[in-house]
């Protein structure tokens, strides 16, 4: 801490407890660096009675021989995993209260987030020895990190996540989030899970389409950054989306997936730069998906966007025409929309507008620069966009009002 005018008075050393005379600093300031340090790691059977690494998950000390903690588990996942989760707790001696939290789109507000912390207070939870076990999709790890971010203003937790989006986007990073208004994950925090242990052994109940929504997120980190990544997909894709990655190559796409998404945040958790590369298939996205609430999930509107931004990456020649072809064709291959019937100039035109504001106040908006590379450009015009939205609405085969009526 460094006074702005002057060195403070120092005691009289021939009067002591007294002070030299001297203006008084009127000005501070305060500068000190928070550690950051969360351990994202893969688990196989994490619920195997005999696992010691969710009971110990997130620990850094022993509460008097006690192990407290409280559970938060999204209901559908309660429904397939509650006995399972209820007899590891049994066999690894847990002292356990389980909360059952429906989590969803529709609900992420700060409503649920007041009903995990009701249950921290109820459980008497201690500030730092008994981390919160959030196991759920990415909705309820986003609600449950929100909570306890605020909960004694900064309570760990430990993250499971149960979907393909949460092991490979929204359970590694440091962001926490609940939509606001019509606006996506406008309230939140940083506040990363002290660990998050991924156990792909959760993807074999997850249906078709929330593998597919798992899918757009990895699509996306083979699109702007790892080539080798998307000739995966583009080879087993289907493979993947039809076993619900319980195939030879799950274990190296989901690898590269995290490490991918960890390379990129790790430098820039906080976001102090704005030129985001996982930002990529997130600039027109957030609008989209919450204006066609319930009808696409997360994935598929990033998907939406991905088709749309491709398309505009061929018309500035960061792409040739057979390299748009073919990521479009691995899209559909894989079971996600290239177009919405929303995606039309009013929407584009505003939801580029909330990104600008989003990235204090240009456009950032990154761009495929070939499969496997990117480039931030500024100077998109709604004009663009309109082209590139009409162009994708005919190379996804959907016919305009007036062609239809023809």
């Amino acid at each position: 801490m460094s006074p702005q005018h002057r060195i403070p008075p120092q005691p009289d050393t021939h009067r002591p407890g007294l002070f030299t005379t001297g203006a008084p600093v009127t000005s501070w300031t305060v500068s000190t660096a928070l550690p950051v340090r969360y351990d994202v790691r893969f688990v196989p059977d994490v619920l195997s009675p005999d696992n010691p690494a969710l009971a110990e998950a997130g620990a850094r000390r022993a509460d008097g021989g006690r192990r407290r903690r409280l559970l938060v588990v999204e209901a559908t996942v309660h429904d397939l995993y509650g006995q399972r989760i209820h007899a590891y707790c049994a066999a690894q001696g847990l002292d356990y209260r389980l909360h059952v939290l429906p989590a969803h789109e529709r609900v992420k507000t700060m409503d649920p987030v007041f009903e995990v912390a009701g249950q921290m207070d109820r459980f008497g939870l201690s500030r730092r020895g008994e981390p919160v076990l959030a196991i759920g999709g990415g909705v309820l790890t986003d609600v449950v990190g929100l909570a306890c971010s605020l909960y004694r203003r900064s309570t760990p937790f430990v993250r499971v996540p149960t979907t393909l989006i949460g092991l490979v986007d929204a359970g590694v990073g440091a962001k926490t989030g609940v939509n606001f208004g019509r606006h996506k994950n406008r309230l939140g925090t940083y506040h990363p899970a002290a660990e998050t242990l991924l156990d792909p052994s959760f993807l074999a109940t997850l249906d078709t389409r929330h593998i597919g929504n798992g899918l757009a997120e990895i699509l996306k980190i083979g699109l702007i950054k790892d080539r080798g990544l998307f000739e995966l997909l583009d080879q087993v894709g289907e493979r993947l989306l039809t076993t619900r990655f319980q195939h030879p190559a799950a274990a190296e796409v989901l690898a590269r997936s995290v490490q991918g998404m960890l390379e990129e945040l790790q430098p820039n958790l906080w976001e102090h730069t704005l030129e985001r590369s996982m930002d990529y298939g997130h600039s027109f996205s957030p609008t989209l998906e919450m204006r066609a609430l319930p009808e696409l999930l997360h994935g598929e509107a990033v998907c939406v966007d991905m088709a749309l931004t491709t398309l505009l990456a061929r018309r500035r020649g960061l792409l040739d025409a057979d390299q748009a072809a073919r990521v479009l064709a691995v899209m559909r291959r894989l079971g996600l929309p290239v177009w919405h019937r929303l995606l039309e100039p009013d929407l584009l035109r505003d939801a580029l507008t909330d990104t600008v504001r989003h990235r204090d106040g240009r456009q950032r908006l990154p761009l495929p620069a070939g499969i496997g590379a990117g480039v931030f450009v500024d100077d998109l015009t709604p004009r663009e966009l309109a082209q590139a939205s009409r162009e994708l609405r005919a190379a996804a085969g959907v016919l305009t009002p007036a062609q239809q009526a023809a």
